[in-house]
C-alpha cells in the first residue's frame, strides 16, 4: 500500500510544481509560499476533522520530543518551499525538480548516519544515478 501512496505523492508533487510556476507569473515567490503554505494548512484542519484525526486526547498524547520534532519538520519544509517556489519563479520547472529530488541522496546520508539505517553498494550505484540523472536534466 506505501507504493500506491508514494506514487499518489509523486503525482501531487508534479502538479505543485506545474500549478506553481504557471501561478508564480506575476506573484512574488515568498509571497506565493505563504499563500500556499495558508491553504494547505486550511485544507489539512479540515481533513483532520473530517477524519477525526484531531481531538483533545491525540494531541495531549504528543510528547514534547515529538513536538520539537515535529516543528523542526515544519520548519525544513516551509525553508524547503520558500526556495523550491524561488528556484521555479527564476528557473524551468524539469530543472528545479530534478535538482529538487536529489534530496533523496540527502536523505539516505543522514539517514545512514542519524537513524543508523543500512547502506550498501548497490544503494551507492543507485544514488550516483539519481545524482547522473539529475545532472543530465539541468544540461
Amino acid at each position: 500500500m506505501w507504493l500506491i501512496y508514494a506514487l499518489i505523492s509523486a503525482i501531487s508533487a508534479a502538479f505543485v510544481t506545474i500549478f506553481a510556476k504557471i501561478g508564480l507569473q506575476k506573484v512574488d515567490s515568498t509571497l506565493a509560499t505563504i499563500i500556499r503554505a495558508a491553504i494547505m494548512a486550511l485544507f489539512l484542519v479540515v481533513i483532520g476533522f473530517i477524519s477525526k484525526k484531531i481531538d483533545s486526547t491525540s494531541i495531549s498524547n504528543l510528547g514534547s520530543k515529538d513536538w520539537i520534532y515535529i516543528a523542526l519538520s515544519g520548519i525544513a519544509g516551509a525553508t524547503s518551499w520558500l526556495f523550491y517556489f524561488l528556484a521555479l519563479k527564476l528557473g524551468s520547472p524539469s530543472k528545479v525538480a530534478a535538482i529538487d529530488r536529489t534530496s533523496i541522496v540527502f536523505i539516505v546520508l543522514i539517514s545512514f548516519f542519524f537513524l543508523q539505517e543500512s547502506l550498501h553498494l548497490k544503494n551507492f550505484f543507485g544514488l550516483g544515478f539519481l545524482v547522473i540523472g539529475a545532472l543530465l536534466m539541468i544540461a
